[in-house]
Order: structure tokens, then sequence, then C-alpha cells
């Protein structure tokens, strides 16, 4: 860690926590385990990012397609992320961390959706990082949904069909107040997205590791950030444009 530079850290991250089932299967352990150990490592990663001083940790955790798992391994990951929400509420308020969900999150169950808006109620106005949990989530759904909630506007009459661009689609999104990703982790070496903030990610450094979820632990969290500090991002511009413009090369 002694060659990270606190200074050029990403504003905001993105991890696909993928590889619990891999991991239990590893061991010759029931799926079940792989994601209690995950769920584990979500306490430990998010209280790392918090110390690094990371402003926006955005966490795949649960996705549309999700649904269609077993419905006993949906309600054991149902149970975990309640468990999850009520073990770490203590934790979360007092870093001041201020908790989001984003995704269709009203098809949760009751006891789990009652949870997470308490949580996010009674963390509403911490302002040290935001923890933003994907939950029932799918990116294309999202555009659909920004999609018709601006025609229903340009039908109202609020602004024309010229006047959209890629700044009021944006607007549209759940993530319509964060910066968008700098970088996306993807554990478990799975080389796809996954159907995780497609519009957002236009310009994303992606790194891919083939460990697996719990077993990526606070070194491997550094490995991903010391790989981002020397990636060019140069937004479409050449090298000389960027630095003409001032823009973040890293």
């Amino acid at each position: 860690m002694s060659d990270l530079d606190l200074r050029r850290l990403p504003k905001h991250v993105a991890i696909i926590p993928d590889g619990n089932g891999r991991w239990a299967k590893l061991r010759s352990e029931e799926r079940t385990l792989g994601h209690v150990r995950g769920t584990t490592n979500v306490k430990e990663i998010v209280t790392f990012a918090k110390e690094l001083g990371i402003q926006v940790l955005t966490i795949y955790a649960f996705s549309d397609e999700n649904w269609q798992r077993p419905l006993q391994e949906v309600g054991i990951l149902m149970d975990l992320l309640k468990q999850y929400l009520i073990e770490e509420r203590e934790t979360i308020l007092k870093n001041k961390i201020q908790l989001r969900a984003m995704g269709t999150i009203d098809r949760l169950p009751a006891p789990v959706l009652e949870e997470l808006k308490k949580t996010i109620e009674l963390s509403s106005q911490n302002q040290e990082m935001i923890l933003n949990f994907a939950v029932s989530y799918g990116s294309r759904s999202e555009i659909i949904q920004a999609i018709q909630k601006i025609s229903q506007d340009v039908l109202k009459g609020k602004f024309p069909p010229e006047k959209i661009d890629s700044a009021l689609l944006s607007q549209y999104l759940y993530t319509k107040d964060l910066p968008d990703p700098d970088l996306l982790i993807r554990t478990s070496g799975e080389m796809r997205i996954s159907n995780f903030l497609l519009w957002q990610m236009a310009y994303t450094e992606l790194y891919v590791t083939p460990t697996l979820w719990p077993d990526f632990s606070r070194e491997e969290f550094v490995k991903a950030l010391l790989e981002y500090q020397t990636r060019k991002r140069r937004f479409g511009l050449t090298e000389e444009q960027t630095l003409s413009h001032g823009c973040d090369t890293h």
C-alpha cells in the first residue's frame, strides 16, 4: 500500500462481487457458505474503502436476473441482505456512510425492504462516503424506465424532443447526482459487464481479477487501485489534448 497515491484515488468505484458459489464448490461446501463469506467480505471492503477516502462505492448486490435462481438460494440471499442491514446499521451510521439503493427495490420481500428503507433514512444526512447497493437492478431496465419518463415529460410539454441529450438522460437515471464510476472491479475472472451501469460506464476503467469475491482482500483492493493509477484516461481525446484541457489522465 506504500505505493498507493491517496491523492489520485478514483472518486467512484463500482464492484461486481462474483465467485461466491465457485468459492464454496472448491471447498466442497454448499453455495450458502460462499454467500455468507461473500457478505462478510462486503463489510470488510466497505470499511476499507471508507478508510481510504473513496467517495462513492457501488456494489452489484443482486441483479434482475438473480430472481431466476432457485427459490431457496434467492431466499438465502435475501436473508443475508436483511442480516447485513441490521448488523451493519450501527457501523454505517458511526462511519457517517450514506446508504443508497438503486433498482426495482419494491420487488424485495417486505421485511428486507423495511430494513433497507430504515437504514437509508437513518443514514440520509451522512456525507463521508456513499455506499450504493444495486439491488434487483438491471441497467437495460434502468435505461428503459428513463426513456419512458422522458417521453412522458415530452408529452407534458416540459421540453421538446430536440432538447434530449446525454446530460438530460443521465438526470433520469438512478445515479443522477453521482459521478460516473472511474473504476469497475470484477472478481472471479469473468470478462463481461452483466447488465451493470451500461450507460454510466462509458469511460470507466475495467479491472478483472481471477480472485473469487470471498478472497478479495484489502491487499487485492489496493492492487486494483494501483493498476487504476497506471491508466491514462483520455475520454476519446489524444494525450496532448487531455494535457491541454487539464483532464485527469491517471
